[in-house]
């Protein structure tokens, strides 16, 4: 079998598959709707065995961000907020920039660009508002790039470009991405200080935008609103075997089998199966477009808390 090629940005989903957690520290904290995932790569070691940069990685789950739950999703922005201010401390004099990553017109992809729409943007108002009631509010301007498709530009140019002439202290990129477990889609938030490759979930090799490239600290936020074929294919199957097994009472060999493979190899099974057919196809819920614009508002009203001390 080839080697584990899962498709995801999740580095919770990552360390999940590892038995040597040397290099990798991993925190949980429960809340009435949300867990709360800290995962921190600490060393090359740690690096090369979870395929992330050293660095931390912040992962915000509940199912109750697919849902109209306003209670949860208060909850849900305030985890965000201050997990956020526990990543990079900004001074209040910093200026940010915001990076609405994906394609508007594709709604799985267009988190950044709604994200971008919702924020309290403030940066061109510093010379109309009077200073006592700027003090609360920070410096915060936002681009959604497009992607390259459209523009014909590597969206990496197009931030650096705009970064050397706003000059923030601080980036913020926004993104879709993709994820190996169903149960997680459009219901898990991740944060990290690594900065992002735009579509690598995707198999899409890009520039990244990080703190190397940019010159300056990166923060990423993304939220899977898609899974792979075969992710579904597997989960499917995992799902279906255990159901089998209650069925034949757990004495038959062959699902047993199938059963006790490695995750890894079952996936890459299935895999080797759809391709050609369906080897490039991904998945996404039918109530996306709902969906996406609830997790935005989430996200923009997170950001605008962290970033304004006056909200």
């Amino acid at each position: 079998m080839k080697t584990n090629n899962f498709r995801t940005d999740l580095a919770v989903e990552l360390q999940e598959s590892l038995t040597d957690r040397t290099g990798i520290e991993t925190q949980v904290e429960e809340e009435d709707y949300l867990t709360s995932t800290w995962v921190s790569v600490t060393n090359k070691v740690g690096e090369d065995a979870i395929g992330k940069p050293v660095g931390n990685y912040i992962t915000l789950e509940s199912q109750e961000m697919k849902e109209n739950n306003l209670e949860a999703h208060e909850q849900i922005t305030q985890a965000l907020a201050e997990k956020l201010g526990r990543l990079h401390n900004l001074p209040k004099e910093a200026v940010v920039l915001v990076i609405g990553l994906g394609n508007r017109h594709v709604t799985p992809d267009a988190l950044g660009p709604l994200v971008c729409e919702k924020l309290l943007v403030t940066r061109h108002l510093q010379d109309d508002v009077p200073l006592d009631y700027m003090g609360e509010l920070r410096a915060v301007c936002a681009l959604a790039p497009g992607v390259m498709g459209i523009t014909g530009i590597e969206t990496a140019e197009i931030v650096k470009g705009v970064s050397d002439r706003v000059k923030p202290d601080l980036i913020i990129a926004i993104d879709a991405m993709a994820a190996r477990r169903t149960s997680r889609i459009n219901a898990t938030i991740q944060m990290s200080d690594t900065g992002i490759n735009p579509g690598a979930g995707l198999g899409n090799k890009r520039t990244p935008i990080n703190q190397g490239s940019m010159g300056v600290p990166v923060i990423a936020i993304g939220v899977p609103t898609v899974v792979d074929a075969a992710t579904l294919v597997n989960d499917t199957m995992e799902k279906m075997l255990d159901e089998i097994k209650v069925a034949a009472g757990g004495n038959e060999p062959f699902f047993g089998m199938l059963k006790n493979m490695q995750d890894g190899d079952r996936y890459n099974l299935i895999t080797e199966i759809l391709d050609p057919y369906a080897g490039n196809m991904f998945v996404t819920p039918k109530e996306v477009d709902a969906v996406v614009e609830r997790l935005a508002k989430i996200i923009a009203d997170g950001l605008n808390a962290a970033l304004h001390p006056g909200i």
